[in-house]
């Protein structure tokens, strides 16, 4: 069962105080729906998550193409005008997601971000859902 929402504020904010630019984080279950946040506003990370959702479904598919791939989505990095959009594999059917401006160092966050999945995977995992709820 995920931990509840206000035990992850402080690891949510920890990431951001730490990596200059980063503007908003979202966690987010495979299916799209909002777990947490830091940054930003709610209905803005709502829609970060469901975008989320088909992202790393187009990855995964992507990465089924690939040579030796078990097709497992593990990052994806999108560079837009202003800044950058990182989502990460968080745990079984969670994602891990970040916006940031264009001063960040994309060496930082990505390995910020991968010291956070390492340090509470287990607590970043969302149950399959039918018919809107946990299985």
């Amino acid at each position: 069962m995920i931990q509840q929402r206000a035990n992850f504020d402080w690891m949510l904010k920890e990431l951001q105080d730490g990596v200059p630019g980063v503007q908003q984080i979202v966690v987010l279950s495979a299916d799209g729906l909002r777990i947490a946040r830091h940054g930003g506003d709610p209905d803005a990370a709502d829609r970060i998550a469901a975008a989320c959702a088909g992202l790393q479904s187009l990855a995964a598919a992507v990465a089924a193409e690939i040579v030796y791939s078990d097709g497992t989505m593990n990052l994806v990095v999108i560079e837009v005008d202003g800044g950058f959009f990182y989502m990460m594999a968080a745990g079984a059917g969670a994602y891990l997601a970040v916006l940031t401006d264009e001063t960040v160092d994309a060496g930082l966050v990505g390995s910020r971000m991968r010291d956070m999945v390492v340090r509470i995977g287990a607590h970043l995992t969302s149950p399959p859902r039918h018919n809107g709820h946990a299985v």
